[in-house]
């Protein structure tokens, strides 16, 4: 408990403005303390011990395989598999996520070398990742054999907030090589609108909680319907996330996401069996 306060504390004193900081306990896993744990992940990382793994996407309609997100894994020999969240919390407590994230793009790249047609790999960029200078240069040295049309990039509006001059910068540099940006987790919490005219984008990514209920509360299908009007007005394609019901893909559907992923037709999986997916 005292290391989950200390956690709280620092994250805190980083953000003065907030009256109020709550612990999760997502940086502090049962068992471990906060140090124990980020002394772990270091030496996880040099090992190669952090696995990646692939979320299916299908484009709207005809529900075609159009790619795949990248999501990292850490299977603990104790605590048993700790997931994205969790990682990149631990991650960024031990000032090691610039790491992480080269790790995970590097081994995903890789893999997507062998992949057929033109399936989209898609990245998530962490806040470190657009607050360094040289993102993109060191994203596009190991691009230098893999196509840079299948690369789309997802931007949380986290990653968005220390510097939003610099973010558009970076993402325009990498948009003029053909990569295309995705704005994700959008309804989640705050959301400024002026991200939608001053970055380049290409995709809105709907968080999970906007697709829940749309299939049963007539509010939150109204939202989605003005969200896509807005979409389309500027020219973006829409993504859906966390479909996990027939009902629910019906409805993103019928108001025109153009790609969607979730449990109802793929879980995460392995390289080997999303190549054998891409294969079928």
């Amino acid at each position: 408990m005292l290391h989950r306060l200390a956690l709280a504390l620092d994250k805190a004193m980083h953000q003065q403005r907030r009256r109020r900081v709550l612990s999760d306990g997502k940086a502090s896993l049962p068992g471990r303390s906060a140090v124990e744990i980020e002394a772990e992940l270091l030496g996880a990382s040099d090992r190669d011990k952090i696995a990646i793994v692939f979320q299916p996407q299908f484009s709207l309609p005809g529900e075609r395989l159009c790619g795949a997100e990248v999501l990292a894994r850490w299977d603990h020999a104790e605590l048993g598999r700790i997931g994205a969240g969790a990682l990149l919390t631990i991650a960024e407590r031990a000032d090691h996520l610039p790491q992480l994230s080269s790790h995970v793009a590097r081994r995903a790249l890789e893999q997507a070398r062998q992949w057929p047609g033109d399936l989209r790999l898609s990245l998530n960029v962490t806040p470190a990742d657009l607050a360094s200078g040289s993102y993109s240069t060191r994203l596009l040295d190991p691009l230098k054999e893999v196509a840079l049309r299948r690369l789309t990039l997802e931007v949380t509006k986290q990653a968005l907030l220390q510097d939003i001059a610099l973010a558009a910068s970076t993402m325009a540099d990498l948009s003029a090589q053909g990569i295309r940006i995705a704005l994700d987790d959008f309804g989640a919490g705050f959301c400024n609108f002026r991200y939608l005219k001053v970055l380049p984008l290409h995709y809105l990514k709907l968080d999970r909680t906007m697709v829940k209920r749309i299939a049963t509360d007539a509010r939150d299908r109204a939202v989605l319907c003005g969200i896509f009007a807005m979409a389309q007005a500027l020219d973006l394609v829409l993504i859906a996330e966390g479909i996990e019901s027939e009902e629910q893909l019906a409805v993103v559907a019928k108001e025109g996401c153009g790609l969607f992923q979730g449990f109802l037709r793929a879980s995460p999986m392995s390289g080997e069996e999303f190549l054998k997916l891409a294969g079928d």
